[in-house]
């Protein structure tokens, strides 16, 4: 499937990736000709002048004309970097050497620097800039000169995402500016145009807190230090931020095109996507936009168009699924249990309706816990809708709240496993209650924060027969301490465990803490090389399942981290997911 399109600045060409896999393909923008395949590589960037394409291949950059023909290539020792619009130079972020050994990991060690890539002459100056500061991206303003800098204290997530901070840089002259302070989560950095001139903006966790949705904040260049949030009151979440002042914005199940407007200063949509959308990225002046986008009856594509729309598909991604008839799904609305309006999809075997019911039942819970489910068609082996309907299933996607596509105080999740849980269960029952769902035959699964979910699940009640936890949660505290964004998981677990003697809060929320009660059979599937959620989570909850004599099975799949890539261990884990719910067959 494609992945991270990049359009050319004057709007000509669409160059992306390919997942799993790093071959690069590029394709016109004003012609039906299909796409053509550029080589290998990863992390696309157009020249300003769209005369060159840039990518890299482990710790070279190569650069060619989208044409083809033969490619010049530097070894510049990082995969980030920045074409400029002085065509001479280019932008790396790489850090120095690393030559300790043992690592002193207590110290701050990896920072990527901001240098600078004559091409002419192939040599590398590192200007003496943001001492002990960890460069993260890097902006050019459009036009050329000015480049803004986001930078962390360290290139780890914790505490690195927790410290960001805005700078503005002349290469020209050497002079910098330090602006301040950014939110929590920092990234998406651009320039934008208002009536008083060029404005910063970036996408980042609704202030004050380090957990919940995401905001788009406004940083005036007048008055640095008040960043303001363009997006309180929007009934969406802004996902990507890119020229122009477009964003890319979660609405519901769908995604849509915004604007920011440059007298209100608020998002404008401009376009509906139907759907999943990703990766918006647009022209120089923002009026062509390239997406990557998946419906109900289609598989990711790449589209292209006017920003204000409509699109047009450029790829036709696997057209022989098209031949497939898949299961229907409908769109649900329902209120939860306080009252707040959630929504979710529900998919039926193929050829069945709601009347040919009640069916087995398997809820899919999505990942984040910010995160969401969207009306796309569900292929992915972390989101098997599709291939559990084809065996006689319905699924349930539902969004409860903490998720994406409904603002702030619906993202906003206080306690894990709490509500949210209520709000799934709310959905199952009135499944069962529509006659759609034999409420003997009811499974739950789920990946990461979902993972989550299922093991917590299943602590709080016996109606599911089947369960599958993938690269879940059994332990906040121990998250806290391993996985790479403890603060985050502290906060959604409620502690982290040296607040003095316990019982601490996040042992009311974890799993693990409750693994006497499962009755239900589990399996357990974990990447062994996973650093956001390590396999101790797993190891932990199959450790106690088998000191309580629960079925269970416990897969690793050796060289994987939190997702899963060889093809493979997909196919494996695709099959053992039908084979563990077959036994909802069973009466």
């Amino acid at each position: 499937m494609p992945v991270h399109p990049v359009i050319s600045p004057d709007g000509q060409w669409v160059a992306y990736g390919e997942m799993p896999g790093t071959t690069l393909w590029i394709i016109r923008t004003d012609t039906d000709t299909p796409p053509r395949k550029l080589g290998e590589g990863t992390h696309l960037q157009w020249s300003a002048d769209s005369q060159h394409l840039y990518y890299t291949t482990e710790t070279r950059l190569h650069r060619q004309r989208p044409e083809g023909g033969d490619r010049t290539s530097w070894n510049t020792g990082t995969t980030a970097y920045l074409p400029l619009t002085d065509p001479r130079t280019v932008i790396l972020l790489a850090p120095d050497p690393r030559h300790d050994d043992p690592w002193v990991w207590s110290q701050a060690t990896g920072h990527h620097r901001l240098r600078l890539l004559d091409l002419p002459t192939g040599t590398i100056h590192t200007p003496d800039l943001f001492p002990g500061r960890h460069v993260a991206e890097v902006t050019e303003q459009p036009g050329g000169g000015t480049l803004a800098v986001l930078t962390q204290d360290s290139p780890h997530p914790d505490p690195g995402v927790l410290t960001p901070r805005l700078h503005l840089y002349d290469p020209a002259t050497g002079k910098t500016r330090e602006l301040g302070p950014a939110a929590t989560s920092a990234h998406s950095l651009t320039w934008w145009n208002t009536t008083d001139g060029w404005h910063l903006a970036y996408i980042a966790t609704t202030p004050p807190g380090i957990t919940g949705g995401n905001a788009i904040l406004d940083v005036p260049l007048t008055d640095p230090t008040h960043h303001h949030n363009l997006t309180q009151d929007l009934p969406a979440c802004p996902l990507d931020l890119t020229t122009g002042g477009l964003a890319l914005i979660a609405d519901g199940l769908d995604s849509a095109i915004h604007r920011l407007h440059p007298a209100t200063r608020k998002p404008t949509p401009l376009q509906p996507l139907p759907g999943q959308a990703l990766w918006l990225t647009a022209t120089t002046d923002g009026t062509t936009v390239a997406v990557a986008r998946s419906h109900a009856d289609h598989t990711r594509s790449i589209y292209t168009g006017p920003a204000h729309g409509p699109l047009t598909r450029r790829t036709d991604t696997a057209p022989e699924l098209r031949t497939i008839t898949w299961g229907h799904r409908q769109r649900l609305t329902y209120r939860a249990q306080d009252g707040l309006e959630l929504d979710g999809l529900l998919i039926l075997p193929p050829g069945k309706t709601r009347r040919h019911g009640p069916f087995s039942l398997i809820t899919l819970a999505h990942g984040g816990p910010y995160a969401r489910w969207t009306d796309h068609l569900h292929l992915n082996h972390h989101e098997p809708a599709q291939w559990l309907a084809a065996d006689g299933h319905a699924v349930f996607l539902p969004n409860p709240r903490g998720g994406q596509g409904h603002g702030p105080a619906f993202a906003a999740n206080p306690a894990p496993g709490q509500e949210e849980w209520h709000d799934l269960r709310t959905g199952i029952d009135l499944l069962i209650d529509q006659g759609i769902a034999d409420p003997d035959r009811l499974g739950i699964a789920g990946h990461s924060h979902g993972g989550y979910l299922t093991a917590w699940a299943v602590t709080q009640t016996d109606r599911f027969k089947a369960a599958l936890m993938s690269a879940g949660i059994s332990d906040w505290g121990m998250l806290a301490a391993t996985g790479e964004l403890g603060a985050f998981e502290a906060a959604l677990g409620g502690s982290a465990g040296w607040e003095g003697e316990g019982p601490h809060p996040h042992d009311r929320r974890s799993p693990i803490s409750h693994a006497a009660r499962i009755r239900t059979p589990i399996l357990i599937v974990h990447g062994a090389d996973d650093t956001n959620v390590p396999l101790s989570q797993a190891e932990f909850l199959h450790r106690a399942l088998r000191r309580h004599g629960i079925e269970h099975e416990f897969v690793i799949y050796p060289r994987e981290g939190h997702i899963i890539t060889e093809r493979r261990h997909r196919i494996d884990l695709l099959r053992r997911t039908r084979a563990w719910f077959s036994r909802l067959h069973r009466p």
